[in-house]
């Protein structure tokens, strides 16, 4: 990744000397702390993420940031270092992604299962995914292995993987052909749909988050990420702004139908019937332009140089942002260890919050470690170059 002051101007992507972007770390470090609140069942504090309030969610704003760092990571080097190299990278991240979800998937199964026979609860396995794993466990292993397999909250490192595999050439089309790879990625998006294209999961089942849909909300962030630093977006907010505004409003008005009944009266049955389903496998088109109105907005009320960046509360976020691998394979951890405790000790409103403000401490623990680890490695390779 690169470094550098938030306040500096931006250059183009692709070329050395592009500043760190500080709102992607702090965007996907509130993503994560949002997912993590998420996955805990019947917990009060996650009223406070964005699924309550608009169609999109987290995962949305997860896997745009993704494409658009992607690019400043890789970016630069496709003309220092050629395609060859710079694909080489990608797929050792790959290769990274696909073991850290093994290893996930083994911790986190061992985690339930000890969960289950320690507390005498097989609740735990089957609202987990993992009732196949016992019954099963050398296809259910090999299933995982292929990445067919996965327990519940772990979808996203296989949805990563996959398209990231494709990201050397939407990565050098985007720089030579920026246009042609929009279209294939929209044309692929609304295919999806339109034919139910999908992967298969074992033993039934579809992918939670359909590779062939979300490619194109993660080829959309690279793209931004490629037009990085150019005043384009302020260029029509004088039309936009309201727009996105009012269809904010709009999305609001219809989640608050799902968790107020008495507000249904107010939304037309016709007009219901033309909404639903909302499809977050296949990313309906409603959760995409909610996504963006949002995101547009956001990037307008904090520009780049934002003081906001530099505020010393904000930084627990950011250090968290800048170590998604981690971070995000700790919040399942942390996820399924609080939902246990409120199951089996309290589910107070009061033990609902201590756990919640424990998790998130404990990601933010180990993202300063992370970071303070990643100092001292830097200095120590350093010192044996000097």
């Amino acid at each position: 990744m690169m470094t550098g002051s938030a306040t500096e101007q931006p250059t183009k992507p692709g070329k050395p000397g592009v500043p760190r972007e500080f709102r992607l770390d702090f965007f996907r470090g509130l993503a994560l702390i949002f997912i993590f609140l998420d996955h805990i069942p019947s917990n009060a504090l996650n009223w406070l993420t964005i699924r309550n309030f608009g169609f999109s969610d987290a995962s949305e704003a997860f896997v745009f940031i993704a494409g658009y760092s992607a690019v400043l990571a890789y970016g630069r080097r496709l003309d220092v270092n050629g395609f060859v190299f710079v694909a080489a990278r990608i797929y050792k991240r790959c290769w990274q992604l696909y073991v850290a979800q093994l290893l996930l998937f083994m911790v986190f199964t061992a985690q339930v299962a000890y969960t289950m026979e320690k507390f005498n609860n097989p609740m735990y396995s089957e609202e987990m995914g993992i009732v196949n794993f016992f019954n099963e466990p050398h296809i259910t292993l090999m299933q995982a292995i292929l990445l067919k397999f996965r327990p519940t909250n772990m979808d996203i490192l296989p949805l990563y993987i996959v398209i990231l595999a494709t990201f050397p050439f939407v990565l050098l089309g985007l720089r030579h052909f920026p246009k042609c790879v929009l279209l294939i990625s929209g044309l692929v998006y609304l295919a999806t749909s339109r034919f139910a294209w999908n992967f298969p999961t074992w033993p039934d089942g579809t992918w939670l988050f359909n590779p062939l849909a979300w490619q194109f909300l993660f080829v959309l962030g690279a793209a931004a990420g490629v037009a990085h630093g150019r005043p384009w977006m302020r260029r029509f907010r004088a039309w936009v702004v309201p727009l996105a505004a009012l269809y904010l409003l709009f999305a609001l008005f219809v989640v608050s139908t799902w968790h107020f009944p008495f507000l249904e009266i107010y939304l037309p049955d016709r007009l219901e019937s033309m909404l639903y389903p909302i499809d977050k496998t296949d990313l309906s088109p409603l959760r995409l332009v909610h996504f963006f109105a949002l995101a547009y907005l956001v990037i307008l009320a904090v520009p780049a140089d934002s003081r906001l960046m530099k505020w010393r509360l904000l930084q627990p976020v950011i250090r968290c942002g800048q170590h998604p691998l981690e971070i995000f394979c700790l919040s399942i951890f942390l996820s399924f260890a609080g939902h246990m405790l409120l199951v089996e000790l309290s589910d107070t409103l009061a033990a609902q919050a201590a756990v919640s403000v424990a998790g998130i401490v404990l990601m933010v623990a180990a993202a300063y470690y992370l970071g303070w680890y990643r100092k001292l490695e830097k200095s120590a390779v350093a010192g044996r170059g000097a």
